[in-house]
């Protein structure tokens, strides 16, 4: 499946959450992932954001998606995230 991560933790705890989701998605911008993840990883991905985050000051938003066959992204301006996954 693909998945677009948003999360938006404080600063104590978003150095944590960044580690976390650079184990399994693709860094785009600041708190913004994406890629293509096992059912199993998505599981373990979402167990450790649970664990790490305090549901009263943190938030965390997932979208997915069965294929990107069907969805498209535009960019524009700055690249924040890494060259090393292209769409």
């Amino acid at each position: 499946m693909f998945v677009i991560l948003v999360y938006d933790f404080n600063e104590k705890r978003v150095a944590k959450a960044l580690k976390i989701a650079r184990k399994y998605l693709h860094w785009v911008q600041n708190s913004v992932f994406e890629g293509e993840i096992s059912q199993a990883n998505y599981k373990k991905l979402k167990v450790e954001l649970q664990n790490l985050m305090n549901p009263n000051e943190d938030s965390v938003i997932f979208y997915t998606f069965r294929t990107q066959k069907y969805w498209s992204r535009e960019e524009f301006g700055l690249k924040k995230g890494g060259d090393e996954f292209i769409l």
